[in-house]
């Protein structure tokens, strides 16, 4: 019988320790690790942020869902990674050993990195986690009721663009319900070397239809950028040309402000030697798999992966939930098949696939694989697309509360944006 440990309740971390147990049986010992008890479903932070959802509809308790299914849960975080010792030691001081680790922790967001940002020490909001949502739920309140200039995007070094753009949109629909759009002007700021690449390179047609989308809401935006510095009511914020070289500063006036910071890796994670980049990612092989330490694989955002291309200013590559779901299921077979004595040689494809809302309409954005060239790549905008986040969301939530880990985006996603299914996940047998 075998221990494994899943370090993080997030959207892998959930979807990692239901799968585990729906495919190893209950032969096997599963705790999963999160950090509080709640689990919160992270891509409708920016509906919360409007007052679109409330917390408690996006939420829900961890221990009371997952122990229904053999699964013990600890919400006292992870203080250290022994990997030496094969344990992982909790907040609280408990050593939990494992035969194998699943490290499924996200990102720290590392607001430090440009002064001003973040909404505990600085003077911009976040929708990063279900809390700075519904902090900036409280700041939007206040705005509205005196209105002015907004600023939302994602600093220099970001990897994940997808909820600046959706928040942006989100917030022009909901001042246009309100009556107010016409006092706002919105400014998006944006590390991409173009609207529309996404730390993707690009998509199909997502430069031309995201800077229509722009023009048609009256979004100004400023592009290749870098943000200097924040400070109340004004941001300073530097375009570069081409070559990456700086041009002149702009400083730009806000009353609400949204900035998407960079990512590094947790402080348990990143402080394992050998484990991880220079930014704290957990760098893995085409299983999964930690090369230094065999017993750890890791999935999620806080994997290491290279950008798509370079850019004059510095984007990262984002991990969308398709590829998220890839990489669980890349591990959990390995797993298995290394219990049953077999080679554990499946390989994820890393393929990307996003849900965009706009607020009252939506955009897919489909690359497979995420690194060109690809088989697939395009992007289309459509009232749809919003209706179908809606669905995605309910049926994730569904997904968390009654332990299934049926995969939603290659069971329905896919087939929602009439593209034939791809098995995801292909074993690659050693030569």
């Amino acid at each position: 019988m075998a221990k494994i440990v899943v370090v993080g309740a997030g959207l892998g971390g959930m979807s990692a320790a239901y799968e585990l147990r729906e495919t190893l049986g209950k032969g096997h010992d599963i705790v999963l690790v999160g950090k509080g008890e709640q689990f919160s479903f992270t891509p409708s932070n920016p509906w919360l942020a409007v007052g679109w959802r409330k917390p408690d509809e996006i939420t829900l308790k961890v221990g009371e869902h997952v122990g229904k299914h053999g699964i013990a849960f600890n919400g006292d975080g992870v203080e250290r990674i022994d990997a030496e010792g094969d344990a992982v030691v909790t907040g609280a001081g408990e050593r939990i050993p494992y035969d194998y680790l699943m490290i499924c922790t996200g990102p720290r967001l590392a607001f430090e990195e440009v002064p001003g940002t973040g909404p505990d020490n600085g003077f911009t909001q976040s929708v990063c986690t279900t809390p700075h949502a519904e902090h900036a739920w409280q700041a939007y309140q206040q705005f509205v009721e005196n209105p002015g200039p907004i600023v939302i995007g994602a600093v220099q070094g970001a990897s994940c663009f997808g909820p600046a753009y959706e928040f942006v949109m989100i917030l022009d629909a909901d001042l246009r319900k309100r009556k107010i759009r016409d006092r706002v002007p919105i400014t998006f700021v944006t590390s991409e070397p173009y609207i529309g690449h996404m730390g993707l390179g690009g998509v199909g047609d997502s430069k031309g239809l995201m800077e229509s989308e722009m023009r048609q809401r009256h979004i100004k935006w400023i592009e290749n950028a870098k943000v200097a510095e924040v400070r109340e009511g004004e941001m300073t914020v530097v375009p570069h040309d081409a070559k990456g070289q700086p041009l002149d500063p702009q400083v730009v006036p806000f009353k609400f402000s949204m900035l998407l910071p960079a990512f590094k890796g947790v402080d348990a994670v990143a402080a394992v030697e050998g484990l991880c980049n220079p930014r704290g990612f957990v760098i893995v092989d085409k299983h999964q798999r930690s090369p230094k330490y065999p017993k750890i694989f890791s999935a999620g955002v806080c994997v290491a992966i290279p950008p798509v291309e370079a850019t004059p200013v510095p984007t990262g590559a984002p991990k969308t939930g398709f590829m998220i779901e890839s990489m669980v299921t890349t591990i959990v077979r390995n797993i298995q098949a290394e219990l049953k004595g077999e080679t554990p040689d499946f390989e994820g494809t890393w393929n990307a696939v996003c849900l965009a809302d706009m607020g009252d309409t939506g955009a897919a954005f489909v690359a497979l694989p995420q690194i060109p060239p690809r088989n697939v790549t395009w992007t289309k905008i459509g009232k749809w697309v919003h209706l179908a986040k809606i669905g995605f969301e309910k049926y994730f939530l569904y997904k968390m509360r009654n332990g299934t880990s049926e995969p939603i985006y290659e069971k329905h996603i896919l087939s929602l944006l009439g593209i034939e299914r791809l098995k995801d996940v292909k074993r690659v047998p050693s030569k």
